[in-house]
């Protein structure tokens, strides 16, 4: 018997180049926009970008470069066409007249289909499906007639396969009974929280896939789930740490991305009450990224949008050893003077790579504690490199919290003392 593989989906991918955004930008979310559809598996075979003061309220690019994306497709046929903005209802419903039978998605819908896939709690299910009925329900005119003429793939996961589900009513019954099922389950979470306020809390914040959940395996010395894709993490996970004779809680929680879906931010209240409630953050940044400083800006905003951006922070610049220094980073060449006017200057050997590195990151060091935190460390989670300076820059925002929940408490310098390994809790 022949076994018979099924084709993995194929897409193109569009996006605008703006006066508010630079065709280099463009180009980089292009590459992250073909990470989330690889992370949904699906293959970008090309990329289509136009240059517009705004996007075209019809159908997003102009009429021109619609052509171009219609006869390419022509020739190399694709299952899929991705935006990198959010479509209206009325830019889809055009789009999808223009393309037949072809799916017409945006960033926020294979974002949500993301999450539904990783998704693997009863809590983070419920709050991915609100999500997912939320954004549906303004384009439902087109979503509904669109998905159930489809057999699944990227964007038909979740709500979109329920076919009977096309009166907008039906689909209104169905946002508030989600909605009081999360009330239900937020109740019980905030409990759960309560009974921790005995320990303090540490929670992992940081851009998606810059190695949150490498850090906390490195730290809870425990099993946690971690991958190169996108959101490998949606399920929040709490593990007891002992730094000292010290134990607290250590939060791995989502990543945070570039035009997060509001619906997302809305439904996962709960999971983000995790970090709202934390004590303290560690701020995870891919320092290895070309674009880690907006990242971090990224991350911030979002921290501010769930009133979290007050809290004492520590910023991690992980994965140094992939780090690249750019070269405003690095001092100007020195030159030997000589005492004869007429030798001529003879430059001083350029530093070593690793020269390099460090100055670089000596520089990134001072110029983010004068500009956002007032503590930074450099590690790599994966090569285990630098994580002493962490714990220990860790134990002093642990111990000072600590002390104020039990000032009688007898405290053991790190150096000196054993580190339990951690437990996982419910």
């Amino acid at each position: 018997m022949i076994e018979t593989h099924k084709q993995p989906e194929t897409a193109v991918l569009v996006a605008l180049v703006t006066q508010k955004q630079t065709a280099d930008q463009t180009k980089e979310y292009l590459d992250e926009l073909a990470f989330l559809a690889e992370t949904s598996g699906v293959i970008t075979k090309k990329t289509f970008t136009q240059k517009l003061d705004r996007a075209d309220t019809r159908t997003f690019v102009g009429k021109g470069k619609l052509e171009e994306i219609q006869l390419y497709i022509a020739d190399n046929p694709v299952d899929t066409i991705i935006f990198d903005d959010d479509l209206t209802p009325a830019q889809v419903r055009n789009l999808e007249a223009e393309f037949k039978e072809i799916k017409v998605l945006d960033r926020s819908l294979l974002i949500l289909n993301i999450f539904s896939m990783r998704a693997q709690t009863a809590q983070s299910r419920v709050q991915v499906e609100l999500a997912q009925y939320q954004y549906m329900y303004p384009r439902l005119t087109r979503m509904w007639t669109h998905l159930s003429r489809q057999k699944g793939g990227v964007g038909m996961r979740g709500p979109g396969e329920k076919e009977l589900e096309t009166d907008r009513r039906i689909v209104q019954d169905r946002i508030a009974f989600l909605k009081e099922k999360l009330a239900k389950i937020d109740k019980q979470s905030q409990t759960r929280r309560k009974e921790r306020d005995r320990l303090v809390r540490v929670a992992l914040v940081g851009y998606t896939n810059v190695g949150k959940s490498t850090l906390m395996r490195t730290m809870a010395k425990a099993d946690v789930f971690a991958e190169n894709k996108l959101f490998a993490t949606v399920d929040s996970t709490v593990r007891k740490v002992v730094l000292g004779n010290i134990p607290f809680l250590l939060t791995d929680t989502v990543g945070f991305i570039r035009k997060l879906p509001t619906t997302l931010i809305e439904s996962f209240k709960s999971t983000l009450d995790e970090v709202r409630e934390a004590d303290i953050l560690l701020h995870v940044v891919d320092v290895s990224h070309s674009s880690f400083e907006e990242h971090i800006d990224v991350v911030q905003a979002t921290l501010a949008d769930i009133k979290a951006a007050d809290k004492p922070t520590i910023l991690v610049f992980n994965k140094i050893d992939a780090f690249v220094p750019k070269e405003e980073w690095l001092p100007e060449p020195v030159h030997e003077i000589s005492g004869d006017e007429n030798e001529p200057v003879a430059a001083v050997a350029p530093p070593s790579a690793a020269e390099q590195k460090q100055t670089a990151l000596a520089y990134l060091k001072r110029t983010y504690l004068t500009r956002q935190s007032d503590h930074v460390v450099f590690i790599s989670a994966q090569n285990r490199e630098n994580l002493d300076e962490l714990r220990e820059t860790l134990f002093k925002l642990v111990k000072e919290k600590h002390y104020t929940i039990y000032p009688n408490w007898t405290f053991i310098p790190l150096g000196d003392a054993y580190e339990e390994d951690a437990a996982p809790l419910g």
